[in-house]
């Protein structure tokens, strides 16, 4: 099967990527409503971007009714977000988080997710997820038709819970991957688990 995308429509399209773009993380991302309440969405369309300076990028769309999401709002407004990686565990929940809701209502209002303090940074993190990253805002593209726009925030600092974190032969900071179980999105309403991790070297 080839299909041109010429001949698709932009919804025909999104459902073609996503269907075949897989497995994706996932960013759980926490920001300021500055009403004294977060934010908390999922987004799929996430990656690293470079490390020097080590920076991450999300994509953004609107939402059903073509407004702009609570996201990318308090994002341009305050500079600073929390990029979670969510373990597979946390699917239910994660999804529960990706429901529209009026502009600065919580969906912690919704969703049992205690919260901790992120040290030295001015927002919170997820007490239960085993991976964390405290992000400035870099910048922000607007791309597309849509428009998507594209957030790339640099992280200012790393947390691991010790659930995951270790050590490699050369002391190097290892993830145990296995433990952490990263929530990886699949097409339509499906996800996946991490399943089997095996190792390949690269060639000298």
């Amino acid at each position: 099967m080839e299909i041109a995308f010429d001949t698709l429509s932009s919804g025909e399209i999104y459902h073609a990527m996503t269907q075949t773009i897989v497995p994706r993380p996932i960013a759980w991302v926490l920001s300021d409503n500055g009403n004294e309440s977060f934010n908390l969405a999922p987004f799929s369309y996430f990656n690293a971007v470079c490390s020097a300076p080590p920076l991450i990028m999300f994509s953004v769309g609107k939402k059903p009714d073509g407004s702009d999401k609570d996201t990318l709002h308090n994002i341009q407004k305050r500079g600073k977000f929390v990029v979670h990686v969510p373990s597979a565990s946390m699917a239910d929940v994660v999804t529960q988080t990706a429901q529209t809701l009026p502009h600065g209502e919580s969906e912690l209002a919704h969703v049992n997710l205690p919260l901790t303090s992120f040290a030295d940074f001015a927002l919170p993190r997820l007490a239960d997820c085993h991976i964390a990253m405290a992000c400035t805002l870099y910048e922000v593209k607007e791309i597309g038709d849509v428009p998507q726009r594209l957030i790339f925030g640099k992280i200012e600092s790393l947390y691991l819970s010790e659930d995951v974190a270790g050590a490699d032969s050369k002391g190097r900071l290892k993830v145990n991957t296995a433990s952490l179980d990263p929530l990886a999105r699949l097409g339509a309403s499906e996800y996946a688990s991490l399943g089997e991790v095996f190792t390949h070297k690269r060639p000298e």
